[in-house]
């Protein structure tokens, strides 16, 4: 059976001479994959009126555990960002009731970020939903072939995990 990425690889294997066919197959199959969940994931979050971003802020703080919370500086890292960009995130989190901001009752200086009950309970909503999507997409395969596409795929991220 042929989809769309055969097109693809063809046409490109008769304007580069060089061109491995599985290579360009693997990666671009990848990608397409990626496109796929990333557009189901912000339709399940529209439905709760949140963007990708915000489920992510939220995300990383529901990840560090109980309390649920890190300071600004962490959430920046974790999320990859400027502590400038994460501040308007934060605001926007803030005032719709799903993050708090507090200063440490030791250090003044230090501000926590804490997901509050609100922000927690949305994100279990939207986890729930993104995985019951992530499993639409994966349970068609045969669970021998998930376990196989699974160690596959950690042999490569193994490499980028190198390479970081």
């Amino acid at each position: 059976m042929k989809d769309f990425v055969d097109a693809h690889v063809d046409l490109w294997a008769g304007e580069l001479d060089d061109l491995d066919r599985d290579v360009e197959g693997i990666t671009v199959r990848l990608q397409v994959l990626t496109r796929y969940l990333e557009r189901r994931r912000e339709a399940v979050l529209a439905a709760y009126g949140l963007q990708l971003w915000e489920f992510k802020t939220l995300h990383m703080l529901r990840r560090g555990g109980t309390p649920y919370r890190a300071t600004p500086g962490e959430l920046a890292r974790q999320l990859g960002m400027s502590p400038a960009a994460l501040t308007n995130r934060l605001d926007a989190l803030e005032s719709r009731g799903y993050v708090e901001r507090t200063h440490d009752r030791d250090d003044r200086r230090k501000v926590f970020a804490t997901l509050t009950r609100s922000g927690s309970a949305l994100w279990e909503r939207g986890i729930g939903d993104i995985l019951r999507v992530e499993e639409e997409l994966i349970h068609h395969l045969p669970a021998a072939d998930r376990t196989r596409l699974d160690s596959l795929l950690r042999r490569l991220v193994l490499i980028t995990e190198k390479d970081s």
